[in-house]
């Protein structure tokens, strides 16, 4: 199991973090995922056949795209 942590900018209410919760959990291999408003964070944690960069395509998909740090 990998988790990973974005931080995604657009985050500004419970609702986006539900709506991001939704999203990632309809992902075959998301175990979980979970939010903070506050830090605009989210925290998944997923196995094959998830992978970092699907999960980073249907937040940038669904208008939340994480901040990439490079």
């Amino acid at each position: 199991m990998q988790n990973e942590t974005l931080v995604v900018p657009n985050i500004s209410c419970a609702g986006c973090v539900g709506a991001i919760k939704f999203e990632l959990g309809e992902l075959p291999g998301v175990a979980a995922v979970d939010g903070d408003v506050n830090r605009r964070t989210i925290e998944v944690a997923f196995e094959a056949p998830a992978t970092l960069g699907g999960i980073v395509a249907l937040l940038q998909e669904i208008d939340y795209p994480p901040r990439q740090d490079n």
